[in-house]
């Protein structure tokens, strides 16, 4: 039974839920969670036990605030203390794999061409930072005997999934024209199932202990995902090009005020940041099952209904 069971922390969660349903036919599954429900273990239950597991997952950790409202701290002990503290009970057990979810904003919080693993990490937000800090304590504390590997996702969507993508579904359906379109950008997004398959292949694989970027084969301009968008739902939409001046002078209205956009969300829908994803499917031989548009196609109907 150890061989086939499988932890996963922050299992409530967006990526925690579809990534348990993609697993749920080859493993036993037992959620960790602050607030466990039926079937699941509290950490206190997990840090205390003595049960034999093959795969831990690291999913738990407080998300970027988009309203920039949480300390640094918070960070701290969500994404930096909880992490340690989960990896070391890894360490000390007999499981053999632990994966643990980052952020591309661990690297960098704008990008210059293409990200890559070769990219020396200077994060500058508290999120980042944290992220970067889990990341250094596992590197510096890795295993001979185990794999260990470090995910970096760039934006991610699916059903179930209530980010920057849910903002531009409601001005589609309410007609509302998309008033960024003079922001010329191209940025990669990643389908929730390639991530759950690129998991299912690094569980059952070989492979090294390693730190891998995540993300669909295609990076797309948000003007396109409207138009996609529009084109899934069968309804007209309108881009509308204002001055790039005048946009980010109602985005910093919004950092105060509470208005549908802030520099936070601005930046992320109109920013290039564009990650390759060459060397996990090098590494693991594969490509990914689900194309950049028919993933995000999933995602908007998913919002639809």
């Amino acid at each position: 039974m150890s061989q086939n069971l499988l932890y996963i922390t922050g299992i409530s969660g967006f990526v925690g839920q579809n990534l348990s349903q993609h697993l749920s036919n080859s493993y036993a599954i037992k959620g960790i969670s602050r607030t466990p429900q039926t079937d699941e273990l509290s950490y206190e239950q997990f840090f205390s036990s003595q049960a034999e597991y093959r795969t831990l997952i690291h999913l738990a950790g407080k998300a970027h605030d988009t309203k920039n409202t949480a300390a640094a701290q918070d960070y701290t002990e969500a994404n930096v203390d909880l992490t340690i503290k989960v990896y070391d009970q890894f360490l000390q057990s007999s499981a053999q794999c632990f994966i643990f979810m980052s952020s591309v904003k661990a690297v960098a919080d704008e990008v210059q061409g293409e990200l890559t693993e070769e990219v020396v990490p200077i994060p500058v937000t508290p999120y980042g930072i944290s992220k970067q800090q889990a990341e250094a304590y596992i590197l510096d504390h890795l295993p001979t005997n185990k794999r260990v590997y470090i995910l970096r996702p760039c934006m991610m969507h699916g059903p179930g999934n209530k980010g920057n993508l849910n903002l531009l579904y409601q001005l589609v359906c309410k007609g509302i024209p998309y008033p960024l379109g003079a922001f010329g950008n191209q940025r990669s997004f990643l389908s929730i199932d390639n991530l759950s398959f690129v998991m299912q292949q690094l569980i059952e694989s070989n492979l090294p202990s390693a730190v891998y970027n995540l993300a669909d084969d295609e990076s797309l301009a948000t003007a396109e995902l409207v138009q996609l968008m529009g084109e899934t739902l069968q309804r007209k939409v309108y881009i509308w090009s204002f001055p790039k001046s005048v946009i980010k002078l109602v985005a910093r209205v919004g950092d105060f005020l509470p208005l549908p956009i802030n520099s936070n969300t601005l930046q992320k829908l109109t920013e290039n940041y564009r990650v390759s994803n060459a060397k996990i499917k090098a590494d693991l031989h594969v490509e990914l099952p689900v194309s950049s548009r028919a993933g995000l196609v999933k995602t908007f109907l998913s919002f639809h209904k």
